[in-house]
């Protein structure tokens, strides 16, 4: 009973994150399958890693029938991720047994407050005016960052993806959130794979209630996301980052 608490509490943060904000699950996941049933960092990195490749998947699905996902160039930023992911995942691997992504903790609690304070009002007409080299040139260096973030910790890699394509590279909210969780469907299945063929399977009865409750609640704010308005959007963003920023703080001072 205990686990299906745990697991229906941490699925349900993680798939409003990744549903409005492309956030990575393991923000969430991770840190109360550690807290509160004792698992192995590395092992619930690679649970929380799985949840994001379904509930990233059905969210970019999402966007992208809505018409707010940019695919051509958010192919190239993936490439980059990718390919860091799996360096990241393979040094974290060498490290001891640690409590990964605390960091991105801080990042996500004010990531929230700076879409409530500074919205994102973007046009994707202005997106259109970034040359096509430029744009190459800057998903191929966000990329690599975000890939081997995600990979060593197995979070922030999420947040740090809305944060580039929105300030960096001039993305509507929309669209940075279809892109960034159609990027993080991959990333993820590739950060899970690893993760599972260097430290063994996890535990199953975790992993699937997990995915499944993840996949429920990021289908659920997709398709809100979807439907709101642009300030409408950035408020909701910034609400569900800041509680879930705040709310990861305390289970984090638990340990």
């Amino acid at each position: 009973m205990e686990k299906l608490i745990v697991c229906f509490l941490a699925g349900i943060g993680a798939g409003l994150g990744t549903g409005f904000a492309g956030m990575s699950a393991a923000a969430v996941i991770s840190p109360m399958l550690i807290t509160f049933l004792g698992m192995p960092a590395y092992e619930a990195v690679g649970i929380a890693l799985a949840s994001d490749v379904l509930a990233s998947g059905v969210s970019a699905y999402t966007y992208g029938k809505n018409k707010n996902l940019d695919i051509k160039n958010g192919l190239v930023m993936m490439g980059a991720v990718l390919a860091f992911t799996l360096v990241g995942s393979w040094v974290a691997n060498l490290l001891p047994n640690r409590t990964m992504g605390s960091f991105s903790v801080f990042m996500t609690f004010l990531l929230g407050v700076r879409f409530i304070v500074r919205p994102v009002m973007t046009t994707k007409e202005s997106m259109g005016q970034v040359s096509a080299k430029k744009r190459i040139v800057q998903s191929l260096i966000s990329g690599t960052a975000v890939g081997f973030i995600c990979g060593f910790i197995g979070a922030g890699g999420g947040m740090m993806m809305l944060l580039l394509l929105t300030s960096l590279l001039g993305y509507e909210l929309k669209t940075a959130v279809g892109t960034s969780v159609f990027i993080m469907t991959f990333t993820a299945l590739t950060g899970a794979v690893s993760h599972f063929v260097i430290g063994g399977m996890p535990d199953l009865w975790s992993l699937v209630l997990c995915v499944a409750f993840t996949l429920l609640w990021a289908r659920i704010a997709a398709k809100f996301a979807n439907r709101a308005s642009a300030l409408t959007l950035n408020r909701a963003v910034g609400i569900v980052l800041v509680v879930l920023g705040a709310a990861i703080l305390a289970v984090n001072f638990l340990k």
